[in-house]
């Protein structure tokens, strides 16, 4: 390559880079261009924040070797770790849950990361991002292997979350400190908003920016996005561009639900608290009825709010009977405001509401009598008898499983029953 060629070549390249660092500086997500970089820059998370600088300066001390924070979508959670990793001098290694499934991989993934020293022998934070993308039953063995690593972790680890109560992390719960992000009111994104717009010399009135503010339902991260999204052909923000905009829906965790019915007496604050949860009604109703006793400390509020609870189920009840949907109106309300009233004043106590384990025990009850039901199905076939009778002879059989060898074999081998069928009848 001759020299005329070759100072071409560079000065094409040199162009072109520089082109792509401005293409990519006008270009760059405002989430990206405007993240926190030190804690202080964070919004409506002072309190948690210190928490968890806390508990990452003093993991050394702490028994539980892992922190489990959560809350909604957009309100600082992962961001969080990165700025009080800056401020305490500390790496960060950031591990999706959606990078592996099974035990196998979680061992590989995570156990190589706890035992690496890190890159320029500084301490370092194991942030593994969204564990509520795990499945408990497709990932099997990956949450019980995280929680195996997390007694063995010679750094601090850091698990997000939207939901922890979900039953599948009731081992994680028991091993981790749960820090719960708080979530943000439009006041907390409207300063970040005007922020950015002066930053990038959007014209924005006070009114459309706390509009916008208001749409997304607490999530700042989908403010930032949607302001990039109406601003970047004109420059400006008005009425007329957040017509555009459909209102962002806000899924609310139950927790934050609850939290609204208990915390008031004001039925106009509780009486939409289940409109945007993805829980079905059957839920709602096991979460009230486990954390009431918990709340209401009052006989008489207690014994007023399962009134309304217990109406509610009965107008639930006439909606399978009848298929008259119109009741839910009722039952919402009951739920709703009618629980939220239904005490003389606010509890100031902090209750952590917790899930019902009723549906796991029938679920497990259910699994025990799988066996009993499926050997009481072949018998009934064979001997031209009602299934039902003979679940209650069944103790019969079980007896001769246990005194009659013999017979045991020749019962077993009529009825083709499997080896866990065989050692059921003989316990």
């Amino acid at each position: 390559m001759s020299f005329i060629n070759l100072s071409l070549f560079i000065c094409y390249n040199t162009i072109n880079l520089i082109y792509q660092s401005y293409f990519y500086q006008i270009m760059q997500p405002y989430i990206q261009k405007y993240c926190p970089v030190k804690c202080s820059e964070i919004v409506g998370q002072d309190k948690v924040v210190k928490e968890l600088i806390n508990f990452i300066s003093n993991f050394k001390n702490q028994k539980k070797k892992a922190a489990f924070i959560y809350g909604s979508s957009g309100v600082g959670k992962t961001c969080s770790v990165y700025c009080v990793a800056n401020e305490l001098d500390l790496e960060v290694l950031e591990i999706n849950a959606s990078e592996f499934r099974n035990k196998d991989q979680v061992h590989s993934i995570v156990g190589g990361a706890i035992s690496q020293q890190s890159l320029f022998s500084k301490g370092k934070i194991i942030l593994v991002d969204e564990v509520d993308g795990l499945s408990g039953r497709k990932d099997r063995g990956g949450l019980q292997e995280l929680k195996r690593l997390i007694q063995k972790t010679s750094y601090p680890m850091v698990l997000t979350a939207t939901n922890p109560w979900d039953n599948k992390f009731s081992s994680l719960r028991s091993k981790t400190q749960l820090i719960k992000f708080e979530e943000l009111t439009h006041e907390d994104i409207f300063p970040v908003l005007n922020n950015i717009c002066t930053k990038e010399k959007i014209k924005a009135d006070k009114t459309s920016l706390k509009s916008l503010a208001r749409m997304t339902g607490g999530d700042l991260r989908a403010a930032i996005n949607d302001l990039q999204q109406l601003t970047s052909n004109s420059n400006k923000l008005t009425k007329e561009e957040l017509e555009t905009l459909s209102q962002r829906e806000h899924q609310e965790t139950i927790i934050n639900a609850l939290t609204r019915i208990f915390k008031t007496t004001d039925p106009k604050v509780s009486i939409n608290a289940f409109d945007m949860v993805n829980e079905d009604l059957d839920q709602r109703l096991l979460w009230l009825d486990k954390n009431l006793p918990e709340e209401y400390t009052n006989p008489e509020d207690l014994a007023r709010a399962y009134d309304k609870l217990s109406k509610a189920d009965i107008f639930k009840r006439r909606i399978r009977r009848w298929q008259h949907w119109r009741f839910l109106v009722y039952i919402n309300s009951l739920i709703t405001a009618g629980i939220s009233v239904s005490k003389d004043k606010k509890y100031e106590n902090y209750v952590e509401y917790k899930q019902s384990g009723r549906l796991l025990k029938i679920y497990w009850a259910n699994i025990r009598n799988m066996k009993r039901k499926a050997i009481a199905l072949k018998i009934a076939e064979k001997t031209h008898t009602s299934q039902k009778q003979i679940l209650k002879n069944m103790d019969y059989y079980k007896i001769i499983f246990k005194k009659n060898k013999e017979m045991a074999s020749q019962i077993s081998n009529e009825l083709d029953l499997d080896k866990e069928e065989i050692i059921y009848l003989k316990k």
